[in-house]
């Protein structure tokens, strides 16, 4: 029986411009800079500001489909040493989340880990999210730090700072345009 939650549901959206944010991300915390770079965090700011609400909706949908990739990975990844990612991943993913309160609202903790838990168990997040209504403001950063922390996440068990950008391109690569 198929949930209305199925990935084959959800819109995949803007996974290339989602990807990029995430990928800009990753670089700056691991270049030689502390913090974000103001300039870098002005473009995205201006590049944002300038999306109509239907291309913020596909790089929203776009992020959504960055969580469920990468949650299969793990998932995949887990499963093959004999682990249960949501085990390992989720207590990971909230732990740092609430070491970033400026960033992170206590409140929305809870719905980025029922995202992760969602691709972990093959339904699609941001169809699961919807279901309780439209996107809040105050979940945009939660959403990109969950894209990004699960991207970090990747990254550390393949030791290749580079993984997951590259296991999403490939992905996109492959992907029949038609």
């Amino acid at each position: 029986m198929s949930s209305p939650c199925s990935p084959e549901f959800a819109p995949v959206g803007d996974v290339g411009t989602a990807l990029m944010m995430i990928d800009s991300r990753l670089k700056a915390v691991h270049g030689n800079r502390t913090g974000v770079d103001p300039e870098q965090q002005l473009l995205i700011d201006q590049f944002t500001a300038s999306m109509s609400p239907k291309e913020a909706d596909a790089v929203l949908d776009g992020a959504c489909t960055l969580v469920y990739m990468f949650m299969r990975w793990l998932q995949a990844a887990y499963d093959d040493h004999g682990k249960d990612a949501i085990e390992h991943v989720v207590p990971d993913l909230v732990g740092t989340m609430r070491k970033m309160p400026n960033s992170v609202r206590p409140e929305t903790i809870p719905t980025m880990a029922g995202l992760v838990i969602a691709a972990a168990t093959g339904l699609g997040p941001g169809l699961w999210r919807k279901q309780y209504g439209y996107w809040t403001e105050s979940e945009m950063t939660p959403l990109e730090a969950t894209a990004f922390l699960l991207a970090e996440h990747i990254n550390q068990l393949t030791e290749d700072p580079e993984f997951a950008t590259r296991l999403i391109g490939n992905a996109l690569a492959g992907v029949d345009m038609d």
